[in-house]
């Protein structure tokens, strides 16, 4: 296709943070279904990544009717001239203690994109990282409540918490005219899409695919680049680092404002509702949308009833903590053990996080797994499924995972960990009692129990029977709730109301 024109309108502006169009995965593969499934909409897609050198080249060919692409880098936009702080008026430094009790109290309105770009606001970004008031009141702060990191990592860290802001704000300013916004997550795409709509007027739905404040503080809990300078008789396992706290606090509070300017709020099984709810979404604006998938195109993979499995688990996913691929390593081991010429395979890209995945070689050298554990990288499923006996998932978190209803439809049974949509995906929505007359299409365990998710592997690749009823029940499943069309129609119906209610509104 031709390069985006970055000067076209769109009818819907999709706000993107670290996936489509550099990074593969589940979030990556539905954009790119819902924009190839929908070619009479046109789309426009705006990028946020951390720095430019951390993405290559792009992993999709970009559709027609995606006819506008932006990005931007939250963390490499600095300033291109040295920022001097304005003379501000008196009381700006009660206005900094203001701000930040309200996004302690969780109020939703604590700032506006237009506050931070004026240059005589004290919120303005010069004001901010190099004015008098803001430095006395991150001082004081640090005096009265931060007992543990040093002043150095806690001015830095603040520094770093609030950079993004700003890169947000400038890029809702430069963001095209379109007549719906669409963010897949809250987080700093959220953000975007709050500081969009409030400058455009323009409707802005959010969907997530996984409960992002919880899969960040997941994240922010092992992160190694936050300093934790606590020293050994200092360190409360239960309790959190300071820093770390102050990152969890952050993406709790703008979820919250996110979801005040979101309508509707979508998630993809009644659970993540429900946490979406407790985080302070309006009840009433919240729907489900499960995710579907080419059940079609991937019929043609499933063996012959009464044919027996190959004896391969398989995980489909990303090498990196959140997938837990040190647990499917062991249970790895484990299924070596009981079954001699058993295989398992990972089967992902590997350069999100090489520290990890350089972990990972090392504990299947350990284990002296040899050639019974095969890194594979990115793979057409076309291509691998057919190989395949069972879908692992060993994930800490998730929200309802493309690779297990994939499988589904490839005619494989999972085994998952119990995360997210998955026990509903296994066993059927308890609210359903046909879906949970279809039976189990494999088996869940509980996270990180590499006993558990390998005995349940080797059940269902040693017993027949087991075997066939979970394939069956897969299948089913699948056809009848999570099929791709059925959901392309029912965004097609909600990107039409939306647009519908807005022009009946201008009139």
């Amino acid at each position: 296709m031709n390069e985006p024109q970055p000067t076209r309108d769109c009818d819907i502006l999709l706000l993107l943070e670290g996936t489509y169009p550099y990074i593969k995965g589940g979030v990556s593969s539905w954009v790119h279904q819902i924009i190839s499934g929908l070619p009479h909409w046109r789309f426009g897609a705006v990028f946020l990544g951390s720095r430019k050198e951390d993405y290559e080249s792009r992993q999709y060919v970009l559709p027609d009717n995606l006819v506008h692409l932006q990005e931007h880098y939250l963390f490499d936009e600095l300033e291109t001239a040295p920022l001097r702080a304005p003379r501000l008026p008196a009381g700006s430094t009660e206005q900094y203690a203001r701000l930040h009790e309200a996004l302690r109290a969780g109020q939703t309105n604590a700032f506006s994109a237009q506050q931070l770009l004026d240059a005589r606001s004290p919120l303005g970004e010069a004001a901010f990282l190099h004015g008098e008031p803001a430095w006395r009141y991150i001082t004081e702060v640090y005096d009265a409540s931060a007992s543990e990191p040093s002043f150095v990592d806690y001015f830095w860290t603040i520094r770093n918490l609030h950079k993004p802001l700003w890169v947000l704000a400038h890029a809702a300013s430069r963001l095209p005219r379109t007549r719906l916004l669409f963010s897949p997550s809250t987080g700093y795409a959220g953000l975007l899409g709050k500081f969009a709509t409030q400058r455009q007027r323009t409707p802005f739905v959010l969907m997530e695919h996984g409960i992002y404040t919880k899969e960040r503080r997941i994240e922010l809990m092992n992160a190694d680049w936050i300093a934790d300078t606590r020293n050994p008789l200092q360190r409360d396992p239960t309790e959190i680092s300071h820093l770390r706290e102050l990152w969890i606090r952050f993406f709790e509070s703008i979820g919250r404002q996110i979801y005040v300017h979101a309508d509707p709020i979508i998630s993809l099984f009644e659970a993540a509702r429900q946490q979406q709810i407790r985080d302070g979404a309006d009840p009433a604006r919240t729907r489900i949308i499960p995710n579907g998938v080419d059940v079609a195109g991937l019929a043609p993979l499933r063996r012959p009833v009464q044919t027996p499995p190959p004896p391969v688990i398989a995980l489909l996913g990303r090498v990196v903590p959140i997938k837990d691929i040190k647990t499917f390593i062991r249970a790895a081991h484990l299924l070596r053990q009981r079954l001699p010429g058993a295989q398992a395979w990972i089967i992902g890209p590997e350069d999100e996080d090489p520290g990890y995945s350089r972990e990972c070689h090392e504990l299947a050298s350990a284990l002296d797994l040899g050639d019974g554990l095969r890194f594979l990288g990115f793979q057409r499923i076309h291509d691998i499924l057919p190989q395949v006996g069972v879908l692992v998932l060993s994930s800490i978190s998730e929200g309802l995972p493309l690779s297990v209803l994939e499988g589904f439809a490839a005619g494989l049974p999972s085994v998952t960990t119990d995360v997210g949509a998955c026990s509903e995906l296994i066993h059927g929505r308890k609210t359903d009692p046909d879906d949970l007359a279809m039976g189990s299409a494999g088996a869940v365990v509980g996270l990180a129990d590499h006993v558990a998710l390998a005995e349940r592997c080797i059940e269902l690749l040693t017993e027949p029977e087991r075997y066939a009823a979970a394939v069956k029940a897969a299948i089913v499943r699948v056809e009848r709730h999570y099929d791709r069309p059925g959901m392309l129609a029912t965004f097609d119906r909600l990107f039409h109301e939306q647009l519908d209610t807005q022009e009946k509104e201008a009139d």
